[in-house]
């Protein structure tokens, strides 16, 4: 096959890979001093408008869910020969299939890869969508700032939920296909997909023995023939995964760290156990302290480790001693780093007054304003464009009926503010026992 030396405005570079349907190039964009990954459907099947119709539609069904764990569309466009092309994030570290025939995975890798994956495809199925061929050569890797991330990719067959009892043709990839994808009219649902992810595990794992009992177990069941045996969703096994891989009685310590202006003292641990026991809305969690006096609800996608020990309040200019607080974020060690970009929330009790909020340094103030949330009254001190991006603090002080005090700083990574949703999460359990500090 000849390179092309352009596909629309872009510079090709070399050819990625090809399939039955589209051939993958890598390319330039000039104008804005990038690589993408340009698909384009191959010739023999441009004519066929079905065929041509979900290449289209899958470049639909990614601007639709829109998320950094999947694979952005960039731009469509047509070649002179009428063939449809998708230009798209260009995943800078190869694909999972690669990454396993270079050798075994740890098993702790493994697994968050996996948990990255059902993260990803829960938000496709918030979005009404079944992948149906989550295979690992549609697992990429893409580094972003330094830090390595998951994204699936090829959603060509992907489906709309809604329309998952009529499907007649039987599509997906042998070895990852759950054993309804088999029969027409089967009738699927998310399940088909928590079988493929489970199938991929196995695949990374493979028939190591030191794989723990606890998440064996996880495995099995995403792979129980019996859709009603699976895992519900994706984001149900996730937290089962991340349940699985915890150490059982040793996490590791985390030492005093600064959370902006405030201490936090406690163990790390990867969110998915009894600290989330309680239940909250749709796409948050809730979180509670190791006393049980606090608890807040964040997005799902910060909701990725939490330090629980609580904190010294004379980080704000409070009486020192020892109160309830946790920290909750998608990074604890980037969290608690001034200059870091990771969301995240801390939440500590103490006195209602006299509490000092800091200021935010490279970032700009906000009018103030008062908020009142399920019973609790406060001010809202924000910074946006923290570092010329879109980085944002929230701080407030909430202050209960009788005169208690909770003290936040919530940490946002993108330009959604969620201030109010995370401050209507907050709860102050009265029957639980605090400190002398904790008000």
């Amino acid at each position: 096959m000849s390179v092309p030396s352009k596909i629309g405005r872009y510079l090709v570079e070399r050819r990625l890979g090809a399939g039955a349907f589209a051939t993958v190039w890598l390319a330039e964009d000039e104008a804005l001093e990038s690589w993408v990954a340009i698909k384009v459907l191959a010739d023999n099947w441009a004519h066929h408008p079905d065929v041509r119709a979900r290449f289209e539609q899958e470049a639909q069904i990614l601007r639709r869910a829109d998320s950094e764990r999947l694979v952005r569309v960039l731009d469509i466009g047509e070649l002179p020969d009428g063939r449809p092309y998708l230009v798209m994030t260009y995943a800078d570290g190869g694909t999972l299939d690669e990454r396993i025939d270079a050798g075994p995975l740890p098993v702790r890798e493994a697994v968050q890869i996996a948990v990255d994956i059902a993260r990803a495809v829960a938000v496709l199925h918030d979005s009404g969508v079944l992948h149906r061929d989550l295979k690992p050569s549609n697992v990429l890797f893409h580094t972003v700032r330094g830090r390595r991330r998951v994204l699936v990719a090829d959603l060509g067959l992907a489906k709309e939920i809604a329309h998952a009892s009529g499907f007649t043709v039987v599509a997906g990839t042998p070895g990852y296909m759950a054993p309804e994808q088999l029969r027409p009219g089967g009738g699927l649902d998310v399940r088909a997909d928590v079988h493929a992810i489970g199938a991929i595990l196995s695949r990374m794992l493979g028939s190591r023995a030191a794989v723990p009992k606890a998440l064996d177990r996880v495995v099995q069941r995403a792979l129980e023939t019996d859709p009603a045996k699976r895992w519900p969703s994706a984001e149900a096994l996730a937290d089962a995964l991340e349940e699985a891989a915890m150490p059982a009685r040793a996490p590791r310590r985390w030492p005093g760290r600064v959370i902006g202006s405030a201490v936090a003292t406690a163990a790390v641990l990867a969110i998915g156990g009894a600290a989330l026991a309680q239940p909250t809305a749709e796409g948050w969690r809730r979180v509670t302290d190791a006393t049980g006096a606090l608890s807040v609800a964040v997005p799902a996608s910060w909701a990725h480790q939490l330090a629980d020990g609580g904190w010294d309040p004379a980080s704000v200019g409070l009486p020192a001693g020892r109160a309830p607080g946790l920290a909750v974020g998608e990074d604890l060690k980037d969290f608690s780093d001034p200059s870091g970009t990771s969301p995240g929330v801390f939440a500590g009790l103490g006195a209602a007054a006299g509490i000092r909020s800091p200021g935010h340094d490279g970032c700009t103030r906000a009018p103030d304003r008062r908020v009142v949330v399920d019973g609790l009254t406060g001010r809202v001190q924000r910074w946006t464009g923290c570092g010329g991006g879109v980085t944002s603090y929230s701080e407030t002080v909430l202050i209960s009926n009788d005169g208690r005090g909770v003290y936040l700083q919530i940490r946002q990574a993108d330009a959604v503010d969620r201030t109010d949703a995370v401050l209507r999460g907050v709860r102050i359990i009265r029957s639980s026992r605090t400190s002398s500090t904790g008000g």
